[in-house]
C-alpha cells in the first residue's frame, strides 16, 4: 500500500509523499506520479484516477443491475414457488375431499354387498330351519303317541290273567294304529346350500365393483359422413347394417372406401369415456377405436402403430386382438354386448363383455400412447355379403342403484357414486371403466 497511514494525509503518498493521482492495473493500487517512474510500478501499466472512478463506477451500475436482476428473479421464483405451494395445498384439500368421497362410497356399496350376501343366507337358513322345525314338530307328535302306546302296553302287562287276555287284542291293534303311519314315514334330510362358496364372495364383490367404476355409458350416435357406401344407418343414427348394393355417395376424405366402417360422431382427447354395443349374433365384427388422423382411404391397417385398436370376431368363433402380430383371445362365452371402457390419460383401452348386467367379464385391454383426438370405429366386415347383421349402439344404459336396507336402524346414505341415476343397482370407472 503507497497511501500514507494517517487520515490526514491519507490521499499522499507514503514513499514520495505526492498526492496519490494514478491507478496501477496491474497491482489494483492507487500511487503517486513518482510511483509509477522511480518506484516500483513503473513500466506498469498506468492510468489516471479520474478515469478509473469513471470505469469503476460503470462497471458498478452493471454490477447493481445484475444483482437487481437476479434479486427480482429469485423474488419471482420465490413467488411462484409459494403460489404453487399454496396451489398444491388446496388441490391436496380438494384431491383428499375427492378420496374421502370416493371411498365413503365404496364403502358403501360394499356394506350393501354385505348386507345383500348376509340377507340371502339369511333367508336359506330360515327355510331349511323351518322346515326341520316342521320334521320335529311332526315327530314331537309322534313321539307323544309312542309314549302314550308305550303307557298302555306297561298297564296291559300289570292285568290279571283274565283281563289280560281280554283286553290283549283290543289294545295291541289300538297301539299299531296309532305309531305306524309315523314310524314308517321317512325323515327328510335337510342341507344348507347358500348358493356359492366362502371363496366366491371376494370374487362376485370384485366384479360388480369393477363394473362399478365404470362411467356412463355415452350417448354415442353414428357419423354418416364417415360411412362406407355399402352401409346404411336407421335407428337415429345408432344402428348400421350392411346393404347389397353399393350407393352413390361422395368420396369425401372422411368417408372408408375400402373397409366396411363407420366412425361415432363424437372423438376423446382426454378423460375417461364408456360405450356399449350390441353385436348379438353376428359372426363378424370389429370394434375399437381410431385416431381421427389415421388414414381411411384403402384397405385399413389395423394396427396401433397405424394408430387402430381394435378387437374383433370372424366365423363367430376365432376372436382376435388386431396388433402387430394379432392375438388369440380366448373366450369360453359369445359376448352379445360389448362394453368398451377408454381411460385417456391412463393409456387403457378394455373391452369388456357385457350381457350380464351385474358383471363384467374382461377379453382385452391394449396399453397405448394416446395422441390426438380418437374415435370410436365399427367394422360390420361385410364386404362379401355374407354377415348383413346390424351392430347397434346402446342409448340410455344406465346401471342401476343399489339397494339401500335399514339393518335394523336408519343408516344415512351420502350422495350418488358418479354416473348413478335412480333406480340402477350399484354398478359403475371406471371397476372403473371404474371401476
Amino acid at each position: 500500500m503507497v497511501m500514507n497511514g494517517s487520515s490526514s494525509d491519507q490521499e499522499t503518498c507514503r514513499d514520495h509523499h505526492n498526492p496519490l493521482s494514478l491507478y496501477c492495473e496491474k497491482d489494483q493500487q492507487i500511487i503517486c506520479g513518482l510511483c509509477g517512474i522511480i518506484g516500483q510500478h513503473k513500466q506498469h501499466k498506468i492510468t489516471p484516477l479520474s478515469s478509473v472512478y469513471e470505469r469503476m463506477k460503470e462497471q458498478l451500475a452493471l454490477h447493481i443491475t445484475g444483482v437487481q436482476t437476479q434479486k427480482n428473479s429469485m423474488e419471482g421464483q420465490m413467488n411462484k414457488l409459494i403460489h404453487n405451494k399454496t396451489r398444491i395445498i388446496n388441490e391436496s384439500d380438494v384431491f383428499k375431499l375427492v378420496i374421502q368421497k370416493e371411498f365413503q362410497e365404496l364403502r358403501s356399496f360394499v356394506d350393501d354387498e354385505e348386507a345383500n350376501i348376509i340377507e340371502t343366507i339369511q333367508l336359506k337358513c330360515t327355510s331349511a330351519i323351518e322346515s326341520i322345525d316342521e320334521q320335529l314338530e311332526e315327530m314331537s307328535k309322534s313321539l307323544k303317541q309312542f309314549a302314550e302306546a308305550e303307557a298302555s302296553l306297561m298297564k296291559l302287562s300289570n292285568e290279571n290273567h283274565l283281563d289280560f287276555i281280554q283286553k290283549y287284542s283290543s289294545i295291541v291293534s289300538s297301539c299299531k294304529l296309532e305309531t305306524q303311519p309315523q314310524s314308517n314315514k321317512a325323515i327328510s334330510t335337510i342341507s344348507f346350500k347358500p348358493g356359492f362358496r366362502d371363496d366366491d364372495i371376494k370374487l362376485t364383490v370384485w366384479k360388480k365393483l369393477q363394473k362399478r367404476i365404470l362411467p356412463d355409458p355415452e350417448e354415442l350416435k353414428l357419423d354418416p359422413s364417415t360411412a362406407h357406401p355399402l352401409l346404411i344407418i336407421t335407428n337415429g343414427s345408432t344402428r348400421v347394417e350392411c346393404g347389397t348394393y353399393l350407393k352413390r355417395l361422395s368420396l369425401v376424405q372422411e368417408r372408408f372406401d375400402y373397409n366396411t366402417c363407420i366412425l361415432a360422431n363424437k372423438g376423446f382427447s382426454s378423460g375417461k369415456h364408456y360405450w356399449q354395443v350390441i353385436v348379438n349374433e353376428k359372426m363378424k365384427w370389429r370394434l375399437g377405436v381410431i385416431k381421427g388422423t389415421t388414414g381411411r382411404k384403402g384397405k385399413l391397417n389395423k394396427t396401433p402403430e397405424n394408430g387402430v385398436w381394435m378387437i374383433g370376431v370372424k366365423e363367430g368363433k376365432i376372436y382376435e386382438a388386431y396388433k402387430n402380430p394379432k392375438v388369440q383371445l380366448t373366450l369360453f362365452v359369445r359376448p352379445r354386448k360389448i362394453g368398451i371402457f377408454l381411460d385417456y390419460e391412463g393409456k387403457r383401452l378394455s373391452f369388456y363383455n357385457v350381457d350380464n348386467p351385474d358383471e363384467l367379464s374382461l377379453i382385452y385391454t391394449f396399453d397405448a400412447d394416446f395422441q390426438g383426438k380418437i374415435y370410436p370405429i365399427f367394422d360390420l366386415c361385410c364386404m362379401d355379403r355374407s354377415d348383413l347383421a346390424p351392430i347397434t349402439l346402446c342409448r340410455g344404459a344406465f346401471k342401476r342403484a343399489p339397494r339401500h336396507r335399514g339393518r335394523g336402524r336408519d343408516k344415512a346414505r351420502g350422495p350418488p357414486l358418479k354416473g348413478e341415476v335412480s333406480g340402477r343397482r350399484g354398478e359403475r370407472a371406471a371397476a372403473s371403466l371404474t371401476s
